[in-house]
């Protein structure tokens, strides 16, 4: 592990030098995490440097925006042997009824950031997998070529084979009367990428930012669950949501099912299966 390197790089930017060895912070599938004193280290190999990258952006865009809190970007880069992101370490105490109330309100208040387009002046990542993100006009077309033919070209590839998704790609538009507002979304909004501090403010993190339907945020809040009732109800409170938006939701957390089988295997596949069957049965 190449610490001087990462040392040097966060007094570089920071003008703070930290010491003393790493402790290693467990939880993450995809990446190693340590913490290096005050400051929060993911590792990978130097081949993963843009995923790197494309956090650091996302969390900056997040936090411009000013609606809710997000571990601050110091640095990325590459070492010798590795490839690294360096955070704001944050002391994270899980989530409250309260704080996810909290939560509710301040997601809709990233919600109302808006843009011309669909779509992300850069290309990112959900999780280990490349995620494009072309400006759009149409979001119709952004999620059926940008988001479903995309995953489904990655799954088909991993020999998984769904016989009917082409009725449910051109029927997609039967799901929309119109297009939404591109809202900025996190994008990976699971409940392990959701937490608080431990006076209660809420924080989001590891993101795969991009805009587009609210309610794609909101869509995958449930695909895992870990989040309450009370966060709900103070989103919908803020901004409700519009007619359609529970078919919408089993759209939206097929491209999520679709990658979980692109990484993880046939589980998620036999899960894909089923959704498409249940959405191409409501066009019918």
């Amino acid at each position: 592990m190449s610490l001087e390197e990462i040392r040097e790089a966060i007094e570089e930017q920071t003008g703070l030098r930290p010491e003393g060895a790493p402790e290693t912070i467990p939880g993450g599938c995809i990446n190693d995490s340590f913490r290096l004193g005050d400051f929060f280290v993911k590792t990978n190999s130097t081949e993963k440097s843009a995923m790197f990258s494309a956090e650091k952006l996302g969390l900056q865009t997040l936090h411009a925006a000013d609606a809710v809190r997000v571990p601050q970007a110091i640095c990325s880069g590459t070492t010798s042997s590795q490839a690294f992101l360096v955070l704001e370490l944050l002391p994270l105490a899980g989530g409250t009824m309260k704080s996810q109330e909290e939560l509710g309100r301040q997601l809709a208040c990233l919600h109302r950031t808006t843009a011309p387009q669909f779509g992300w002046d850069h290309d990112n990542f959900i999780g280990p997998t490349p995620q494009p993100n072309p400006k759009c006009d149409s979001w119709i077309e952004f999620v059926r070529e940008h988001r479903l033919a995309q995953v489904l070209k990655l799954a088909e590839g991993c020999g998984y084979h769904f016989p009917i998704v082409d009725r449910l790609l051109a029927g997609i538009d039967r799901f929309f009367e119109g297009d939404p507002t591109p809202s900025l979304l996190h994008g990976d909004l699971w409940g392990g990428n959701a937490s608080a501090l431990a006076d209660g403010t809420p924080v989001i993190f590891d993101p795969a930012v991009y805009f587009g339907d609210r309610e794609a945020d909101l869509a995958m809040t449930r695909l895992f669950g870990g989040f309450s009732a009370s966060f709900y109800a103070a989103y919908c409170e803020a901004w409700p949501l519009s007619p359609g938006h529970q078919q919408r939701c089993e759209l939206y957390n097929l491209y999520h099912i679709l990658n979980h089988a692109v990484l993880f295997g046939g589980g998620y596949a036999r899960q894909a299966q089923g959704i498409i069957a249940s959405l191409v049965s409501q066009l019918e």
